[in-house]
């Protein structure tokens, strides 16, 4: 059984997107690639509260909202651990990243750049993401 380490979760304080919906969208990518899986253990509210710098309430949204969706169960006293997929989750997910990808082509498009500039743009931009998060790959 393993535990998701709270260095593999970060807040982006650029991005659009509450803070628990970022944790929630982290921990939903970490189930679908594979790097949590059914009863593995999260860290514990207040630690990776800590760990990010923010609130526990919004740690404690993320977790609800997961458990909720049956990715994650809550044993009170005892932890939170993946009791599943969301495969409804993150297919809606995938069904999102692929509107937002051709809305981004087609805008490209729309201002003259070709496929090979638009795939460039697209990989040094996610260099740069990887970079600000201090990943390797």
């Amino acid at each position: 059984m393993a535990v998701l380490k709270t260095s593999d979760l970060y807040v982006d304080d650029r991005s659009a997107l509450p803070v628990y919906q970022q944790l929630r969208e982290q921990i939903l990518h970490a189930v679908a690639r594979g790097r949590l899986h059914r009863g593995d253990r999260m860290p514990a509210v207040r630690e990776l509260a800590s760990q990010l710098a923010i609130n526990p309430n919004t740690v404690n949204r993320a977790y609800a909202e997961l458990e909720r969706d049956g990715v994650l169960r809550v044993a009170r006293g005892l932890g939170t651990y993946v009791t599943g997929g969301g495969s409804r989750d993150i297919s809606a997910h995938r069904t999102k990243l692929a509107e937002l990808a051709e809305r981004f082509v087609a805008q490209a498009r729309v201002l003259g750049f070709d496929a090979e500039q638009i795939g460039r743009a697209v990989a040094a931009q996610l260099r740069r993401a990887r970079a600000s998060r201090g990943e390797t790959r």
